[in-house]
């Protein structure tokens, strides 16, 4: 089991009505993409949220990375929508 920390910005916090969530992930969950997709198995909102359709930004340990960034006990993983200029 992999202890990491969840964080969540702007409309995915919204939406998910938490910013951040520390959880436990069997260790069968080894990718920041297999967070997702532990994710979205929650259902619901979360399934809505997450959806692989959904163009998010996600974030290991302050770096931003791709799906298949490795994770590790105490890690933390963030998701964000796109960042758009005005």
């Amino acid at each position: 089991m992999i202890k990491i920390e969840l964080r969540f910005f702007a409309s995915v916090r919204e939406a998910l009505q938490t910013s951040q969530e520390v959880i436990t992930v069997p260790d069968s969950v080894k990718t920041v993409g297999d967070v997702r997709a532990f994710l979205i198995g929650r259902g619901g909102v979360w399934a809505q949220v997450l959806s692989p359709e959904k163009n998010l930004r996600m974030a290991y340990d302050h770096n931003m990375t791709e799906a298949d960034t490795e994770i590790a006990d105490g890690g933390e993983v963030a998701f964000f929508p796109p960042v758009t200029g005005g």
